[in-house]
């Protein structure tokens, strides 16, 4: 594959970091992160966007914390619906792809089968009402540019669910995870293999689902990555993830689906390649980052 200018916007993030890192090795990238990109200031974005030169424009911003969003609504609005309407225009106008990164939450998590493009999304909360709308602006700007949906990330960029889960059983005799909520766990690196063929524009652009094989619970997903983590030869004070339920989660403001996997059957056929399951990803990242780490003590 010919290298290609790539601008990533929001690289400090868990996934767009990892792109980053992956990229960069067979690829000029380019980075944009705050201060310099205020991604809810459209004009200043737009003229910061057509100032720069790229074949392959990604962003990897939005506001994700789903329950400042039900009090944050204007810039939920803006950074998650507006500003993607902005960077496919943009990439629109120079003949460039954009690939733009949702999320699972534009279901409504009542389906029992995983969700599949073609599902209708229902989302719950102003969070994936507001990333829905940034999906069809994206969508609706240009047949090449892509939205691909991800959930239950991980990867070495920036810690995640299973990093903290980690980091309490070295000091916790007893920690929790949720039981009763369903999805697709995510390694970074992966998607970033995934996306890549698309840099060639003869792979069509749209919608796509990119999450790692099968499914789990929070309490599963943890579970397992206190094994891993004990084989990776780490001191844990417990191997033991204690259920909780959705409900006695009382700090939680907005509603979140309980079941969304999702299905990238769709993603594996346009790139002949079958995504892991979530299991050996999640393995080889914790190997990668703390094997390391327990040889040294």
């Amino acid at each position: 594959m010919a290298s290609k200018k790539i601008l990533i916007l929001g690289a400090n993030g868990r996934l767009a970091g990892s792109l980053v890192s992956s990229w960069s090795k067979n690829h000029e990238v380019t980075t944009l992160t705050r201060p310099e990109l205020d991604v809810a200031n459209l004009h200043s974005l737009q003229r910061l966007l057509e100032e720069k030169e790229f074949d392959i424009l990604v962003n990897g911003t939005g506001l994700t914390n789903v329950d400042r969003c039900e009090f944050d609504r204007e810039e939920a609005r803006i950074v998650n619906a507006l500003a993607p309407d902005v960077m496919a225009h943009v990439a629109d106008a120079r003949g460039a792809r954009l690939i733009h990164f949702s999320t699972d939450y534009v279901f409504d998590g009542l389906k029992r089968n995983p969700y599949t493009e073609a599902d209708r999304p229902a989302p719950l909360g102003w969070y994936g009402k507001t990333k829905l709308a940034g999906e069809d602006a994206v969508l609706k700007e240009g047949g090449c540019h892509m939205v691909v949906r991800v959930s239950w990330v991980f990867g070495r960029a920036k810690p995640s669910f299973v990093d903290a889960l980690i980091e309490r059983a070295t000091r916790e005799s007893v920690v929790e995870a949720i039981s009763d909520k369903y999805s697709s766990p995510t390694f970074a690196e992966d998607v970033a293999r995934w996306m890549e063929p698309f840099f060639e524009p003869s792979l069509p652009g749209g919608l796509y689902h990119a999450c790692n094989a099968g499914s789990c619970s929070w309490q599963e997903y943890g579970a397992f990555a206190l094994e891993c983590a004990c084989a990776a030869g780490l001191d844990l004070k417990t191997r033991r993830v204690h259920p909780m339920g959705l409900a006695d989660m009382k700090q939680f403001i907005a509603p979140r689906p309980v079941f969304s996997i999702l299905s990238s059957r769709k993603l594996a056929e346009a790139i002949g390649m079958e995504p892991r399951s979530w299991r050996e990803a999640l393995r080889d990242y914790i190997f990668q980052k703390y094997a390391p780490i327990s040889s040294s003590n």
